[in-house]
């Protein structure tokens, strides 16, 4: 089971057609390309997808439309987090679990509980959970930091709970759960350009937004480096950085999308309060698409 989410794992975005409605049929071909381009697995509502502007039947259409398509050829992890502890049991409770191998559950946010708040909320949704839970520690969005010593106690107390998604963008924290940790137990980048040298110290892969526009280097990268092939891992990494930087400038997924529609994934469209990356965002990550194209036929040519 913990191998499953070893490796790359993609936040699928959420794409939308002018009118704001979900756009299936691209949605269905950004799916196919990370399977086609050696993704280990997808993750499904998560921030990246704009869940938060979702309605609850575009969430159970969107969960079904993900696990038919993905069709058992990878594991698909549903995010399934909240400050309303009742309501994530309500969505325990009645979601259809069927072809949904782990949920990623976000840290409760806005309401800043305690840390044995966050330890009773996580109890509650482990032992409710059918599949396995994947914790996800995100402070610059919730404003509360699960801390190493909370995640090391859900570890070790609850079964059900494999690993955490670390987007603390603290490695001596990260640090602190990879040297103290069970065996099996995952530790996950939640930041892409954070993932080398968390995989450097222990870690055990990502959760990435950049792989969604750009799947083929970016998992590569984490294979080779969660293999000690560092110096390759190296080269894709700095290979990439810069437009990973960029992605995040005005916010995510603002930044991807204006990527994917660069690349013609996807079109540019958000549901407020985001809205699209500004002029020279975009140019910017125009010039560094371009640049990064040319540096992938080079390596092709060098090959």
């Amino acid at each position: 089971m913990h191998n499953k989410f070893k490796g790359t794992g993609v936040a699928l975005v959420t794409p939308f057609h002018k009118d704001g409605s979900i756009d299936f049929k691209c949605l269905g071909n950004i799916i196919e390309n990370i399977i086609l381009n050696d993704v280990n697995y997808i993750v499904v509502l998560g921030t990246t997808g704009e869940t938060a502007t979702l309605t609850r039947d575009e969430k159970l259409a969107i969960i079904g439309f993900v696990v038919e398509t993905v069709d058992g050829r990878m594991p698909v992890v549903l995010g399934l987090g909240g400050n309303n502890t009742q309501e994530i049991t309500n969505c325990l409770k009645s979601y259809d679990f069927e072809g949904i191998d782990a949920i990623l559950s976000v840290s409760p946010y806005y309401s800043k509980p305690s840390q044995k708040g966050l330890y009773q909320h996580y109890k509650i949704i482990a032992n409710l959970s059918p599949v396995p839970v994947i914790l996800y520690n995100v402070p610059g969005r919730t404003s509360v930091n699960i801390s190493a010593e909370t995640t090391l106690r859900l570890a070790y107390d609850i079964d059900g709970v494999i690993g955490i998604k670390e987007a603390s963008g603290n490695l001596e924290q990260c640090m602190q759960i990879i040297n103290n940790k069970p065996e099996n137990f995952l530790v996950i980048s939640g930041d892409d350009a954070l993932t080398l040298p968390l995989i450097a110290i222990g870690g055990n892969g990502v959760i990435s937004v950049v792989a969604n526009a750009l799947p083929k280097d970016f998992s590569d990268m984490v294979y080779h480096a969660t293999r000690g092939r560092m110096r390759r891992a190296r080269h894709l990494h700095y290979k990439l950085i810069d437009i990973i930087e960029q992605l995040f400038v005005e916010g995510n997924p603002a930044g991807v999308k204006a990527l994917m529609e660069l690349q013609g994934l996807c079109l540019n469209n958000l549901r407020l309060p985001l809205t699209p990356v500004g002029r020279s965002t975009h140019n910017k990550l125009a010039n560094l698409l371009e640049n990064y194209n040319n540096v992938k036929e080079t390596d092709q040519l060098a090959q």
